[in-house]
């Protein structure tokens, strides 16, 4: 037992930090419960404080992980006085330097609404020492009590913090240096190793390989609001998940009227729009780039169940891209009209913004029942929280499959990601069928991805062919078959829109999606059983996933105004079509590629570097910058600069949302 005693104080001295995370959480509510009075309960306030702890945990991790390695170090230099006073110092600066920023939040959440993050050093990074000298002094003399607690808060480390070993084991160590060594490392040894990857495990907010490091959007996964978000947070976990993330930062390009006139993201419903109370189902097929669907390449693909609907029943474009590159950028351009720039939306302080989306608008303001669904481990990749920051009521993960007796639980799981699409979109047509009309739903399948791994029942039945990603490919699109051939016998199939769509792209071998431009091609397909008129193949629009929400709302007749950086692609006239664009952060040149009409323009951010006819030039392998038509480049240029201004200010000022 002599040889855990350094490892029992550890675990003291961690829980009476996390005590004091705790205790600065309730401060925070009590100082600001003006804004979660309404909502707040005994027993909300002890779910919202207990998925604090997860958040804490991390933070935690990160800021002594010094600390952790010193007591945890197995060997005998470290048991004399120094050392020990060395390490509670430490121990007690650094937490308290922590709390104290979750005491400042205190205070300066009331004007901000959020959790403080890098992009303050941004925002204070030009004032004087002097300057902020005098604020400081000035809120401490304002919050005085603030100032008492965080005094106490020091007095706390430093009073209770227990040194184990440290104080007392030089004489043991003098005693036992020349025999008897093997029990010492040994045993520190082991505790080393089993303590690491929990440490690793609490730092990223899970152990296994689906669930993506915590960040600050995943707070809205517990909160019924974006203030909750605040409650559950805590401010060195926002400052430390923003270490290094480029700000957002609204550019100047033009005044802020010039650029409402040339672009809006507010959409203002006609006066003689009849609203149209039908299901929504959007389908969001893990890395189905247009590459390998048949219908968009001379039938040389492996799609032949998505070939035949588009060819005889749906609408579909030929020009129409994802918004990102990842499955978490994709997410709020298809649901909620978001582009992707700079930084994927979910990494962003914004994330925690008030936030519009399909399933809000027609969930609050028109009734509708709604869900969204990924096989994957619930809170995987952050999913969850977003689905429930953009208006879902429910969600439906791994979890939720398990409890159902007409599966087989985990015995359908991949081994990696999530419940293998097949059984899994079986699952989600059933939910379906138990869920009060009119309902939004949207599902995230999750086979068609690396390690491309397929349920022994199918290996060896789709050819390898170009690419191992083609066979999960033909897995997945035999599964949306299956699907549809379970939706068609239920009652609400009739009176559904549905969307197919990709989250990305995936590998490109093909020529013309081997450039940065061919990257962002994705199928965007609606389909309404009941309406034949919803069928063709457009060849001239420019169509984005951002552009998915604005045309659902428009086919069914939404009749309030809401946010969405899209525009309707249905029925549109051959003027209207001229305004289709794309608009997209490419990572790799760190610039835009935008899309408009027949031109390609390759951005940095200050000026338009590269220009090509895309319809011409597949490949864009002749820059006609120097000979494009000056007017149109300019009309474009403008375009394109208002509408990241307005995307960038809207992002900063919280203004994602219409308030109702």
């Amino acid at each position: 037992m002599k040889y855990l005693n350094n490892y029992i104080s550890l675990l003291r001295n961690t829980l009476v930090v996390y005590l004091l995370y705790s205790v600065t959480r309730l401060v925070f509510l009590l100082t600001n419960w003006n804004l979660f009075s309404e909502t707040m309960d005994w027993n909300h306030a002890l779910s919202l404080f207990g998925a604090g702890l997860k958040f804490d945990t991390t933070a935690i991790i990160y800021s002594n992980a010094l600390f952790v390695l010193m007591f945890m170090i197995p060997f005998h230099f470290k048991e004399n006085k120094k050392y020990y006073l060395a390490v509670r110092w430490i121990y007690t600066i650094v937490n308290s330097i922590c709390l104290y920023t979750n005491l400042i939040d205190c205070v300066y959440f009331q004007y901000t609404g959020k959790r403080t993050t890098c992009s303050v050093i941004n925002e204070f990074g030009n004032e004087g020492a002097g300057n902020m000298a005098k604020i400081f002094g000035e809120q401490i003399l304002a919050n005085w009590y603030l100032f008492l607690i965080a005094i106490a808060i020091t007095w706390v480390l430093w009073k209770l913090f227990r040194a184990g070993g440290f104080k007392h084991r030089e004489s043991l160590w003098r005693r036992e240096r020349d025999y008897n060594l093997l029990p010492y490392y040994v045993i520190n040894t082991l505790l080393l190793a089993i303590t690491l990857p929990l440490c690793l495990g609490g730092a990223r907010g899970g152990f296994t390989t689906a669930v993506r490091p915590i960040t600050i959007s995943n707070a809205n996964q517990y909160a019924s609001t974006p203030s909750e978000a605040g409650l559950v947070l805590n401010t060195p976990f926002s400052l430390m998940r923003t270490i290094g993330k480029k700000p957002l930062v609204t550019p100047d390009y033009m005044p802020e009227k010039e650029a409402e006139a040339l672009f809006s993201p507010i959409h203002e419903p006609a006066d003689s729009v009849a609203f149209k109370p039908m299901n929504v189902v959007v389908l969001i097929m893990e890395s189905f780039g247009m590459q390998h669907v048949g219908f968009y390449n001379g039938g040389d693909g492996r799609t032949p169940f998505l070939d035949s609907l588009i060819s005889t029943s749906a609408m579909t474009f030929r020009h129409s891209f994802a918004n990102g590159r990842k499955s978490i950028e994709g997410m709020p351009s298809v649901l909620s009209s978001l582009p992707n720039y700079v930084e994927p939306f979910f990494l962003t302080p914004a994330s925690l913004n008030d936030l519009s989306g399909l399933a809000r608008e027609l969930s609050e303001n028109k009734g509708y029942t709604s869900a969204f669904f990924h096989g994957a481990e619930n809170g995987s990749m952050g999913f969850e929280a977003f689905a429930k920051s953009t208006g879902f009521q429910k969600y439906y993960g791994r979890t939720e499959y398990n409890q159902d007796p007409n599966y087989n639980g985990d015995g359908d799981y991949d081994g990696t990601w999530a419940i293998w699409d097949e059984e899994f979109m079986q699952f989600y047509a059933d939910r379906m069928s138990e869920m009060k009309e009119p309902f939004v739903t949207s599902v995230f399948t999750a086979t068609s991805h690396t390690p491309f791994a397929l349920p022994e029942r199918y290996k060896g039945m789709y050819d390898a062919g170009n690419d191992p990603m083609e066979p999960c490919i033909e897995y997945s699109d035999n599964a949306l078959r299956q699907f549809f051939n379970k939706a068609k016998k239920q009652k609400w199939f009739s009176n559904t829109l549905f969307v197919i769509t990709a989250d990305h792209t995936s590998h490109h071998y093909k020529p013309f999606y081997k450039t940065e431009f061919g990257h962002y091609y994705v199928p965007i397909v609606f389909y309404a059983p009941n309406d034949t008129t919803l069928h063709g193949y457009d060849t001239h629009q420019i169509v984005e996933q951002i552009d998915i929400m604005p045309s659902v709302l428009s086919y069914i007749g939404y009749d309030k105004p809401y946010i969405g950086f899209g525009r309707n692609v249905l029925n549109c006239d051959s003027i209207s079509r001229e305004q289709g664009i794309a608009l997209h952060w490419v990572p790799g040149m760190n610039g835009y590629e935008y899309v408009e009409g027949d031109y390609v323009l390759e951005f940095d951010g200050e000026k338009v570097t590269q220009a090509y006819k895309f319809r011409t030039d597949s490949t864009l392998s002749h820059n006609i910058l120097s000979s494009m038509p000056k007017d149109k480049l300019s009309k474009m240029e403008k375009k394109m600069k208002a509408f990241i201004q307005q995307y960038m200010g809207r992002m900063n000022e919280n203004k994602l949302m219409i308030k109702k």
